[in-house]
């Protein structure tokens, strides 16, 4: 079960539509046109059509898996005591005394230049479930440093 806030599961919505509704029956008109065009071995527009159609099939059936098997997070049912999804948290890498802060969001939403991290990263595993104020350590691929856990906001 993945869980998603209400913004990126309209974005995964609309992006299904356009390509169902948009991309869809324009790669289709375009296979159309170059198979029209007669010997399909040599026929660049072809194969590119026939490619394009794959990873639109392909994108479609990921897009529908992850709305089948996914729900939207009920902001209110999230505890407001400890750090959950959609939770902002401040902290300080008592390694090198650098401040960051990121939302704590599901994997589909990852996105660390609008400040998004992953439940499921280094961070955001050591993260979960902890309180303003804590120390936690935290076992990334690089080797394993302390935060601490600085702000909380829900």
């Amino acid at each position: 079960m993945e869980y998603l806030s209400k913004e990126r599961y309209d974005e995964i919505v609309a992006e299904l539509k356009n390509l169902i509704e948009v991309e869809y029956p324009r790669i289709k008109d375009e296979l159309s046109e170059a198979r029209a065009q007669g010997d399909l071995s040599e026929n660049f527009e072809y194969r590119a059509a026939r490619r394009a159609q794959g990873k639109a099939i392909s994108r479609i059936r990921f897009l529908q898996k992850v709305l089948e098997h996914s729900r939207v997070i009920d902001k209110e049912a999230l505890p407001k005591d400890r750090i959950s999804l959609l939770s902002k948290v401040e902290f300080t890498n008592l390694s090198n005394g650098t401040k960051m802060a990121f939302t704590i969001v599901s994997h589909h939403e990852m996105n660390l230049e609008q400040g998004k991290l992953s439940c499921n990263s280094p961070i955001g595993k050591a993260l979960m479930g902890r309180k303003e104020g804590e120390e936690v350590d935290v076992a990334a691929p690089a080797g394993t440093f302390r935060i601490r856990i600085d702000k909380v906001t829900f």
